[in-house]
């Protein structure tokens, strides 16, 4: 069904009232193709911009209950809290609200980039490689940073990351699934899309570590660089990186780099090469 808000028409699995809204503004953008369970509002209130992440409705896509959707995003407040820096979407307040729960982040510009967003994808990918490089390198940063806080990156993926195409920042957006070292993985096939996840993101009691995270930033690399493609012949780089990207996406744990610092310090020293 289709439900209006401040004249913003999105779907919904059923009927709710959003009304709770109000107090943070005027509704001017809504993100409702979300398989979290979650829908997340744009609002705008006193020139201020606000990113609101809610639970506990009946959204188009819902995979399971409300009530399983709002656990999860109880679960996550810990976690952007803990691992505040300066690419992380900034949490402002967390709680109940409107009969569910709800997130309330600072505005952040940008388009998310993975190809679910054709148009912010197609747009990413015509940058010069060197702006695409130093998105990676952020990602590279703040993947080692939520490594020295005790965190894993869980369902972290290209749409998980916004790049604004004015200022040249890229903003995290998503860090809802992150967990806390140790961890083992007691689903069979974790959350997250395939081409980021390691052979142990699909293996019941496999242990999910630092190793594991090498492997989402190698796909990432192949992801913001090669176009998703792993075959030489469309990485844009040298022999020695293409061969860095593609020792991290190894289904071998043990040809991988072994952290992601190792795999930072790797690629920094041969990108002074080129």
């Amino acid at each position: 069904m289709v439900q209006k808000v401040d004249g913003v028409e999105f779907r919904m699995g059923e009927p709710f009232d959003f009304g709770f809204l109000e107090r943070f503004g005027r509704v001017f953008k809504v993100f409702d193709d979300q398989d979290s369970g979650n829908i997340c509002f744009g609002t705008e209130r006193d020139g201020k911009r606000y990113f609101v992440k809610f639970a506990g409705a009946r959204t188009a896509r819902c995979p399971g209950e409300p009530g399983e959707a709002v656990e999860r995003l109880k679960a996550s407040v810990p976690v952007y809290r803990e691992l505040c820096h300066p690419n992380l979407i900034r949490l402002i307040e967390a709680g109940d609200m409107g009969g569910g729960f709800g997130m309330v982040f600072e505005w952040a510009d940008g388009d998310c980039m993975g190809r679910m967003y054709p148009e912010g994808h197609e747009r990413f990918m015509a940058l010069p490689l060197k702006a695409r490089m130093e998105v990676f390198r952020r990602v590279l940063d703040f993947l080692e940073y939520v490594h020295s806080r005790g965190y894993l990156a869980v369902d972290f993926y290209d749409g998980s990351i916004m790049y604004d195409f004015e200022s040249g920042k890229t903003t995290v957006c998503d860090v809802d699934f992150f967990v806390k070292k140790p961890y083992v993985n007691t689903m069979g096939r974790m959350w997250g899309s395939s081409i980021f996840m390691s052979p142990e993101e699909f293996r019941m009691g496999a242990e999910i570590d630092e190793v594991t995270n090498v492997y989402t930033a190698g796909a990432m690399a192949f992801a913001l660089l090669g176009g998703y493609s792993r075959e030489r012949k469309d990485w844009p780089l040298g022999d020695g990186l293409y061969e860095l990207a593609s020792r991290a996406v190894s289904d071998d744990r043990n040809n991988r780099p072994q952290s992601v610092r190792e795999l930072r310090e790797s690629w920094r020293e041969l990108e002074n090469l080129l």
